[in-house]
């Protein structure tokens, strides 16, 4: 036997299991259903239920209604030109590239983010990453695909910035592949996890200088034996994450995308610090 969390009245992300039986389990997509009264009901249609029932309350201003209220969502002030034609810093001036990318480029196609690394967008990601809220996912994963949309951005396929299997198992999700998952069925893009694993699990990158950022996530991420056969020769990639403060992360997991092949890596993320 084995056990299947749903939500049960305000417990959105479950604190109570029923028991399913091994056959009917292994013919049935569990993470995307539930059970009640013996019927398999799409967690969608679950939610949709509950929230009516104990309407959500917006992660800005606690308002009563939704997960994050149009006031709210408009508080995120997009990056606004000029800014860094490579990596999507804001500048103060027309200059083509930012003084960073002058010197030491990321080694990637480019980069680009919804907006700054402040209040309210920076609780909203911190929300979504360790208070446990995933439902923030989608508006925040719609704020990434507006913006993916506003700067011309297509890829062969949407990747998110993978989590150690450590790492993911203690927190219980992928923030990452969340946001990516709302992002790419908005812009119609294909969404692939299962090309690229961080075979190594490395510390935490809040804290440390650029170049321990970059020492720390060096070579820690490869593509699968499928892929590194000619399958990413001339591919696009998209790179989606939260944050990227100095770009190492998501230069090191593009690494592995070019070496395979791929003719361009772009990185797409919520916020920058400016």
């Amino acid at each position: 036997m084995i056990t299947l969390q749903i939500p049960a009245s305000r417990w959105v992300y479950g604190q109570k299991t029923v028991a399913i039986p091994p056959a009917l389990s292994y013919a049935t997509p569990v993470e995307n259903t539930s059970i009640y009264g013996g019927s398999i009901v799409p967690h969608e249609i679950v939610q949709q239920v509950l929230d009516i029932l104990f309407p959500p309350h917006c992660a800005g201003c606690q308002k009563s209604g939704s997960i994050l209220c149009p006031t709210c969502i408009a508080k995120v002030r997009p990056f606004a030109p000029p800014f860094c034609s490579h990596c999507g810093t804001a500048l103060p001036t027309t200059y083509a590239v930012c003084r960073q990318c002058q010197y030491h480029r990321l080694y990637l196609s480019g980069l680009r983010a919804t907006g700054s690394y402040e209040e309210p967008l920076r609780s909203y990601i911190h929300a979504l990453k360790y208070d446990g809220n995933r439902r923030l996912a989608k508006p925040l994963g719609q704020l990434l695909a507006q913006t993916c949309v506003n700067y011309g951005l297509r890829a062969d396929a949407i990747v998110p910035v993978p989590l150690h299997r450590n790492r993911q198992r203690a927190r219980g999700y992928n923030h990452a592949h969340l946001l990516a998952e709302v992002c790419a069925a908005q812009v119609s893009m294909p969404l692939r996890s299962d090309i690229v694993i961080r075979h190594r699990d490395t510390s935490p990158q809040v804290g440390l200088t650029a170049s321990q950022r970059q020492q720390n996530v060096a070579g820690a991420f490869s593509c699968i034996p499928a892929f590194t056969g000619g399958a990413l020769y001339g591919r696009t990639i998209l790179i989606v994450d939260d944050v990227c403060t100095t770009g190492a992360t998501v230069e090191a997991c593009a690494a592995p995308f070019f070496a395979a092949g791929a003719k361009a890596v772009w990185g797409l993320v919520l916020a920058r610090p400016v």
